[in-house]
């Protein structure tokens, strides 16, 4: 009997084997696109890339990196190209991120479409802009239990130049049991000022690939890959006061724009409303203490919604702040709106701020990511 099982068990073990073994020489050739052409804006640009991989990963294959903030899993939908021929139906994971015009535009989402045959894309003028940069761990700081502060450096005599409120990639190393580079979108906490090194305030995300090699491996001296810069959500200055809207790690742009308006010596005035859970989630106050104590244009409002020891500021939660702060219908007027935080944060206060009476397309600006 005990010999019967044990012949079974290898039988079966060999069965597996050699099924692998079929499945990994069928995925190989099956998958063998071979060279495609890729020609970009009626050809400006074209490149002979082997096929097979994502059009995103493709595209940074030939340095020409396209905007993606979940690292090509389908759930920013930032990673938008126009695809005119050789990207077939559109997917059911591209569907919720495009619009009719969108679709009538021939949008797909660069990380869904395989590069299969010869394709034909428009691709936005400035993303030919966008750099690599090989930088440098200079400093770690933990700025709460659950975000840290990192501090890069461009090699000698390289310089950076971006708007405040934009974003890099920022690319991870294979560790522990992860074997492949992943990358997140990071918005800058720096000035453009600094233009020799860059700024992030990185959450943990729980079992997040990138946040935990951030968190747990990277080291003061180690290498890091950023491209960029990316996005929209950057100081349109037509009006006389900013709102600044964060929670979180959404702090990170607005200390961007607030130094950068102040070293330019911008004629706005700014107020900072950041929310916050309860003590221990707050970070940067001193910093931004002293400078609203320098800056008669700068006001700093942080509430918390669930304290613990005897704080003296506001309580609740930011859309409530901004609901006794802003008058009803006419508080838009002079005013634009710059937000930055998670998908429910971005949606709950720009509800308030259009009751309010600011409109969404020129007096509210942020990247969703």
């Amino acid at each position: 009997m005990l010999g019967e099982i044990l012949n079974a068990t290898i039988s079966i073990t060999l069965i597996a084997a050699v099924l692998a073994i079929i499945i990994s020489i069928s995925e190989r050739y099956l998958n063998n696109y071979g060279e495609c052409k890729l020609t970009i804006n009626d050809g400006a640009k074209e490149m002979v890339v082997e096929g097979g991989s994502s059009l995103l990963t493709t595209l940074a294959g030939q340095k020409l990196f396209i905007p993606s903030a979940c690292g090509g899993k389908a759930t920013c939908g930032l990673c938008k190209v126009q695809v005119f021929e050789g990207a077939g139906p559109i997917l059911p994971t591209e569907e919720p991120y495009l619009t009719a015009k969108e679709r009538e535009n021939h949008y797909r989402l660069a990380c869904q479409i395989k590069v299969k045959s010869n394709m034909r894309l428009g691709i936005p003028e400035e993303l030919f802009n966008i750099k690599e940069f090989i930088t440098t761990v200079e400093r770690l700081d933990d700025l709460t239990y659950d975000i840290k502060g990192v501090r890069l450096a461009l090699p000698e005599g390289e310089t950076i130049s971006f708007k405040a409120g934009q974003f890099m990639q920022f690319y991870s190393k294979p560790y522990d049991k992860v074997t492949e580079e992943v990358f997140r979108a990071y918005s800058i906490s720096s000035p453009p000022s600094d233009n020799g090194h860059v700024e992030f305030c990185i959450r943990q995300v729980p079992d997040g690939l990138c946040t935990t090699w951030v968190h747990k491996h990277l080291k003061v001296g180690d290498q890091v890959r950023l491209s960029g810069p990316y996005g929209d959500f950057y100081y349109r200055g037509n009006c006389d006061t900013m709102i600044m809207v964060a929670g979180g790690s959404g702090l990170a742009p607005m200390r961007s724009l607030t130094y950068d308006n102040l070293n330019k010596n911008v004629d706005v005035k700014m107020i900072f409303y950041f929310g916050a859970r309860t003590e221990e989630d707050l970070y940067y106050i001193d910093e931004m203490r002293a400078i609203e104590k320098e800056h008669d244009n700068f006001t700093f409002i942080p509430t918390l919604s669930h304290p613990k020891g005897e704080w003296k500021g506001h309580v609740g939660r930011i859309t409530d702040l901004l609901e006794s702060a802003l008058e009803d219908g006419t508080a838009g007027a002079g005013k634009e709106a710059y937000l930055c935080g998670s998908p429910g944060f971005l949606k709950a206060v720009n509800e308030l701020l259009k009751r309010k009476g600011f409109d969404k397309e020129t007096q509210i600006f942020y990247d969703e990511f």
